[in-house]
């Protein structure tokens, strides 16, 4: 009886499937799916699986076989049931996508009576297409209700179904829809059961030939099946598989949509991707967060007609465990008597977007049962309330545990620090905005609009320090964090390190938005990073966000956000970091170009293969290299970076930009000469200093560099390759016991010069017998005095930082005054002797020559004084004087107020040369009238001639030697110290030799001494008679 039932049922199934072949056509060989519910008794389910999967049937050139049950139903109401996948089978995409039937693991879903969704099995393959074709379809752009539209809609579904029907376990094919753009065709195809690769490759050739396609696309489900975890991943490790029956012959690519973004997976610190012929894994070995979210594997196959991808997909639900951070409100609770009971806010916040967790509040020494209020924030902060007891003996805590979906648990403990105010323990009371904090700790608040925290620590005796800012800049706190997963498999580092830097450039564009010490620290950390993880550069586009982004740092207005109060020395600054960062980002770049200058920073690359040297130039520094070998040098100029980098040395500062050049390849010796331009003019005797940048060290060290000297001044040479600059000292060098010898020098000159003057008055009734006479006693006395003011004046000067500017102008007016003045009645002297010479028989009185000598003695150096005064910024300090040496500027030839002193004394010098020269002649004419008549006047002569030969040389090679002072820079070495000490002495002694040389060198003078000191009558003058030979001067 049960055999006979079996067969009706089996009837009936052939039966209703008879009709369905009769529905179906088409021509040559081609396979149709079929599907048939049945309601049948339980008990007779198995006996009917087993007759059918027996069953063939041969008729009308159609075989129908393989006749296999995919789903199970039991009906629960009148309405709905409840189905089951059989073995090898899985739910449908159509009963996914409208039943859900696919939300959990659990293969039995609830289904309406008359639902159409069933199982499948595991090998169906589903094919998405996009195929664009020619005009001749224009007609399926037609409305959807109208006949035009309907028969081209069956006349290509009929040419794609003829084509792919006679592909082993087609199921269907449907038209999902047309739209413009020619005409494009959206169409899917299923089979049951898995396709051939060439088979299905064949087809799609087919079909675009047949239709005349301009474009073909598709994309296959079930060629490729991934192997996944389905459920939650607990551990630190996970292997995902991609499986396929054949060799597809292209590479897979991996991918991870999360959070709307898709990423590329590749080799990195926490991903391995590893393929076979019909193969590939990704290996993931510490998850986190960021391997959360849907994963797919593609194998795309480009052919002429057209693109075919065989992909799977998978979700990877991450179940991770918390970083908690714990805290209290107040974080220090005040107690003023120990019995007291003091309410406590505990917060346990954890990271935005984690998973949902079960929380647990534990305490030790609490009052009261820890209750949790409730959840702020969408996850963000659990809070919980407790009491606390304010005995000094017990020392309350609060634990707050976590515990994920995978019962794994992470807990953080708070010891609650009670401030204890009965027992007079002083605190730093609350203040704008800042609680009550107990002494030696350290109160902390969250940034507003920022992340990261405040700090302000309570130092003893109950006192505030100042406040420690943290507050990094939203934008570049999330780059930041993104700079940390750039290698871990997630996207090509490469392109991982152009998108975030980026980013970095347009977060630091703004330099108001970024001025703070912590931002600054933030952005080196980014640009550190990125250095670090990336080893080799293909894309000049890369360096050139690198380059743009860290020269947005060196901008002038985030020069005080470059270092920070009370920083720990053996922490390396953060100009330390950034140099050696963007150093060896340059050196890994394999670019080989020069890139667009920016602001701050500049590149330049030679390529020493083409040439046998190489020269680059930066900011205006060249750079040249002998002995490179083959490969790039890359030059890199650092503007503003000279000031962060740390300079301990007090003595000296820098004076020229960063250089740092690199090569591809490191030569055994090379030579380096760069060319810099100075910052700073450098001062007269102020020595530069070529330095490198010394990692071990941490400083700059002058070791294998030279400096070229005064007359390149801003080139260094140096035998290795590094970072350089140029140190300037603070100070000038110093001429030893120069300062000794001046003293004492104008010491004994001042006293000389005031026994000079003296004796001059002294003994002037006994020594002035002539007009000759007279105007030569008389410019010496003039001569003596400008030299000593002069003198007083230098003196007075000699410590130009000790006295005031004002001081100090009026020391050099004075000085420039009177040191030409000496100079112009030396020229009065000589101007004397060679009018005599010259104009024998002209008589000029005395009174008028006195005349003479004092406008020319006086009133020329004060006009010349006046108008350098006036002509230089109204003397000014820098135009008209120093106030380093309290003397007149010396900058360059004929440059610089000195030479209103030395061009006057120049000229005074020569035309006392030719004077005496024109005299000496004179005298040496021994023509007997000229000789008998002027004897007397020749004896007068030769004492002012004598004077003028004397004061000369003395004053004249003085100030030459002088001239050189001021031209030859101590840098110049031994010469220019050899010039210091000469001109010093010259100049120091030059009373001592007025008193020696002209006044008690002259017998007349030595007489009238010897008669003032022992009232004798001293013999007649053999040089000047005291009769009156005056025939030729007037009174």
């Amino acid at each position: 009886m049960q055999d006979i039932r079996n067969r009706m049922w089996i009837f009936i199934f052939l039966y209703s499937l008879g009709l369905n072949i009769c529905q179906a056509s088409g021509e040559g060989t081609s396979t149709q799916m079929y599907y048939s519910i049945i309601t049948i008794e339980e008990s007779a389910i198995k006996n009917i699986t087993e007759k059918l999967r027996s069953l063939i049937l041969d008729k009308d050139n159609a075989i129908v076989g393989n006749v296999t049950m995919t789903t199970n139903c039991k009906v629960t109401s009148a309405q709905n049931r409840i189905c089951t996948c059989l073995a090898d089978h899985k739910w449908s995409d159509e009963a996914c996508t409208s039943q859900q039937c696919c939300r959990s693991n659990i293969k039995q879903c609830s289904l309406p009576k008359d639902s159409a969704a069933r199982c499948v099995p595991n090998s169906s393959v589903t094919v998405k297409g996009d195929v664009t074709l020619s005009v001749e379809y224009h007609d399926c752009l037609a409305g959807r209700n109208t006949k035009t539209y309907q028969d081209c809609h069956d006349k290509l579904l009929k040419e794609l179904k003829t084509l792919f029907s006679a592909i082993r376990g087609f199921d269907r094919i449907r038209i999902m829809k047309f739209s413009l753009g020619s005409v494009i065709v959206k169409f899917e195809l299923t089979f049951a059961d898995s396709i051939s690769r060439d088979d299905f490759n064949e087809k799609a050739k087919t079909m675009s030939e047949v239709l005349k396609s301009l474009q073909l696309s598709m994309e296959t489900k079930g060629v490729v099946v991934m192997e996944i975890t389905s459920g939650p991943v607990c551990g630190s490790s996970e292997s995902i598989t991609c499986k396929s029956q054949e060799d597809l012959k292209t590479e897979p690519k991996w991918h991870l949509t999360r959070a709307g973004k898709r990423f590329d997976i590749t080799d990195g610190t926490e991903s391995e991707v590893s393929s076979s012929p019909t193969q590939t894994s990704v290996r993931l070995r510490n998850i986190s967060e960021n391997w959360a979210g849907e994963f797919s594997c593609a194998y795309i196959q480009k052919f002429d007609f057209g693109t075919i991808t065989h992909q799977a997909r998978g979700t990877l639900d991450v179940v991770l465990s918390p970083h908690i951070s714990i805290t209290s409100e107040p974080a220090f609770p005040l107690c003023k008597d120990p019995k007291q009971l003091v309410k406590v806010k505990i917060q346990c916040e954890i990271k935005t977007g984690s998973d949902n967790y079960v929380v647990a509040w534990h305490g030790h020494a609490n009052k009261s049962e820890i209750k949790q209020s409730h959840r702020l924030n969408t996850s963000l902060i659990y809070a919980a309330d407790t009491i606390v007891g304010c005995d000094p003996d017990f020392s309350p805590t609060v634990n707050c545990t976590f515990t994920n979906r995978c019962n794994q648990s992470r807990a953080e403990t708070l010891l609650i620090n009670i401030i204890h105010k009965s027992q007079n323990k002083k605190f730093c009371e609350s203040q704008d905005g800042w609680g009550n904090t107990k002494v030696n700790f350290t109160a902390v608040l969250k940034c507003k609009d920022s992340a990261g925290r405040i700090l302000r620590r309570c130092k003893a005796g109950g006192k505030w320090d100042e406040e420690e800012s943290e507050c990094v800049n939203n934008d570049l706190n999330k780059i930041r964090e993104d700079t940390q997963i750039i290698d871990i498999g997630l996207g090509k580092l490469e392109t991982n390190a152009a998108e975030v830097l980026s980013r970095l450039k347009a977060a630091t564009n703004n330099s108001e938005s970024i001025n703070t010490y912590s931002n600054v620290d933030a952005s080196v950390s980014i640009i550190s990073h990125v250095t670090q993880k990336t080893k080799r550069i293909e894309d000049p586009t890369t360096l050139v966000r690198f380059l743009e982004s860290s020269s947005n740092l060196l901008n002038e207005n985030l020069q005080k956000s470059w270092t920070k109060k009370n920083i720990n020395d053996s922490k390396v600054s953060l100009a330390e970091q950034y140099l050696s960062s963007v150093a060896q980002f340059v050196a890994n770049s394999q670019t080989g170009i020069t890139t667009k200058p920016t602001p701050n920073i500049e590149l330049d690359v030679c390529n020493s293969t083409q040439v046998p040297h190489c020269r680059n130039m930066v900011f205006k520094a060249n750079v040249s290299l002998e002995s490179v070998g083959p490969g790039t040098v890359k030059t890199t100029g650092f503007k503003q970076l000279n000031r962060y980098l740390p300079h301990n040395d007090r003595g000296s500062e820098p004076n020229s930009i960063v250089v740092s050049t690199t090569t591809e390849n490191k030569p055994n010796s090379t030579v380096i000469r760069i060319d810099f331009p100075l910052i700073f003019q450098r001062p007269r005797n102020h020595k530069l200093e070529c330095v490198f940048w010394d990692e071990d060290s941490r400083s700059w060290s002058p070791h294998g560099c030279s400096w070229s000297g005064p007359f390149t001044e801003g080139q260094c040479v140096c035998n290795h390759l590094s970072s350089f600059t140029i140190l300037m000292s603070n100070t000038p060098m110093d001429v030893p016991l120069i300062e000794e010898i001046t003293y004492v020098g104008l010491t004994v000159s001042i006293i000389s010069l005031i026994l000079s003057i003296v004796i001059e008055l002294s003994t002037w009734s006994s020594v002035v017998k002539t007009n000759i006479s007279y105007l030569r006693h008389a410019a010496h006395v003039n001569i003596s005095l400008s030299l000593l003011i002069a003198d007083c004046c230098f003196l007075a000067s000699s410590f130009p930082d000790k006295i005031s500017q004002t001081w100090c102008q009026i020391m050099v007016v004075f000085k420039h005054f009177f040191y030409l003045s000496m100079f112009f009645w030396m020229l009065c002297l000589s101007t004397m002797l060679l009018y005599k010479a010259v104009f024998v028989f002209h008589s000029l009185s005395k009174k008028n020559y006195l005349r003479f000598s004092i406008l020319l003695g006086y009133t020329c150096p004060l006009l010349i004084v006046f108008i350098t005064f006036i002509t230089n910024n109204s003397g000014a300090e820098g135009a008209y004087y120093s106030k380093d040496t309290c003397w007149l500027i010396y900058i360059g030839v004929l440059q610089g107020s000195i030479h209103t002193f030395l061009i006057p004394v120049g000229i005074i010098i020569v035309i006392n040369v030719f004077c005496i020269f024109v005299v000496i002649m004179k005298l040496l004419d021994h023509h007997k009238s000229t000789v008998c008549h002027n004897e007397s006047e020749k004896q007068a002569a030769k004492s002012v001639i004598r004077s003028v030969i004397l004061l000369t040389p003395v004053f004249g090679v003085t100030w030459i030697f002088g001239f050189a002072v001021e031209a030859l820079d101590l840098t110049y070495g031994l010469s220019a110290f050899a010039v210091n000490y000469i001109f010093t002495s010259l100049n120091a002694f030059q009373g001592l030799f007025i008193l020696m040389a002209i006044c008690l060198g002259d017998k007349l003078t030595r007489d009238a001494l010897l008669k003032l000191f022992s009232k004798k009558q001293p013999p007649a003058s053999i040089s000047e008679s005291s009769t009156k030979p005056d025939s030729q001067w007037k009174k």
